[in-house]
Order: structure tokens, then sequence, then C-alpha cells
């Protein structure tokens, strides 16, 4: 596993010295690496496993230099593989993937979106909208790097966990996002997650809520009604 946390951040460093961590948002579970900043001083110890690493690519993407992804890191072992019958494009590792995503617009599509200026492309996924616009910057081990809100990283967890197909993934996803719920508490900033929660539009604040209902979490039920 710490083979896995260096090679993660020699991933962030790189990206860093290119200029790429200015535009783009770390998602998924690796961003509780950094929330540990955020709760200092407050027990917050996430266990993070898995190998994939998010990007959340703001659309239109304004970068204006060109940075060959693949040829960044390839001499840490990362190649590009194609995934699906739409082509998306990921940089394979045998410790870690790294892939870029993009919010879906409209009715959707499994189109790929190009990014010329990575040499690559992003998988449009639902939801990821709310997660750009509720963003914060922190700084860590050398790095600057934006992030999800954490009550917006949360509460967007527990409306994904209704999603998953698999019984461990949905369990682990309610499990991540109550801890982070949890410790917002403990830090005084329970109006943060009312803050995001009145930010999601109706349908997404019920899935929050029956998520929190099948939990039986009545503190963070309370903080919402």
């Amino acid at each position: 596993m710490e083979k896995r946390y260096a090679l993660f951040l020699e991933v962030l460093r790189r990206f860093q010295a290119a200029g790429l961590l200015k535009e783009l948002i770390l998602i998924g579970s690796w961003c509780q690496h950094f929330y540990r900043s955020y709760f200092t001083g407050l027990r917050y110890t996430p266990t993070i496993r898995t190998r994939d690493i998010d990007f959340l690519v703001p659309v239109p993407f304004r970068f204006k230099n060109k940075v060959d992804v693949e040829e960044l890191l390839r001499d840490e072992g990362f190649v590009v593989t194609f995934s699906g019958g739409a082509g998306y494009m990921k940089l394979m590792h045998p410790d870690l993937i790294v892939e870029f995503l993009v919010p879906e617009k409209g009715k959707g599509s499994d189109r790929p979106y190009p990014l010329p200026q990575l040499s690559m492309n992003a998988q449009p996924l639902r939801f990821l909208d709310y997660l750009l616009q509720n963003t914060i910057r922190i700084e860590a081990e050398g790095l600057k790097i934006n992030v999800p809100h954490p009550a917006a990283f949360a509460l967007h967890k527990l409306i994904i966990s209704a999603r998953r197909t698999k019984e461990e993934k949905l369990v682990k996803d309610r499990k991540e996002a109550l801890a982070i719920l949890t410790a917002l508490v403990r830090k005084g900033d329970a109006g943060e997650i009312r803050k995001m929660f009145e930010k999601m539009p109706t349908e997404w604040r019920k899935k929050v809520l029956d998520a929190l209902t099948e939990t039986d979490n009545v503190e963070i039920m309370r903080i919402l009604k």
C-alpha cells in the first residue's frame, strides 16, 4: 500500500509541475487522502484501497498548453488502454489507474469527450456538475490540489451509492460518506452539510435522505430535515 501511495503522490507532483492541478479536480476515494488535512486535529483516518484516480475536467476545458499525459507518466510504467465499446481512455499501471471524467450534459451520451490538450479523452458521468460547482483548494505534501468540498463529496457518495449493483460497493460508499459527515459535525461544520444539501435538486435530496434512512443515521438526518 505504501508503494501505491508513493506512486499516487508522484502522479500528482508531475501533474502539478505541468500546470494541470490548477485546472483539474481530484474526485473519487483518493480525495480522502487530502481531507485528512482539512480535518486536522480530528479522528479521521480513511483507508483507501482503490486503484482508480479520477480527475474531473471542467467543460469547456480551457487549459492552454499541451501535455501528453501518457508520455508524462510512461517512465513510471503507465500505458494507455481503451475500455468499453465507446473507447474510453485510461492510464493503466499495476498499482493505479488514472482516468478523466466530465459532467454528463442533457440526455447524456456514451461518446468520449475529447481532451486534445492531454492526448486523452474523458468519460461523461451523471451528477458530476454538483462536485464541479462545490470545490475547495487544499495545500498538503507540497501540493495545491482542487477537491470537492467534503460535504459535497459525502452527499454525492450517498446519491451514487443507490446506483451500485454490488452490495460491497454500496456499503463502502455509505461508510465513506458517513465518516466524512461525522467528521464535519465534529469540526463544527454541520451548517456546511446543510448548505451543500440545499444546493441539490429535490430529487437528489430525496436520494440522500433515503440513503440516510437505510443507514439509520439519526444525527445527520436531523441536520438535513
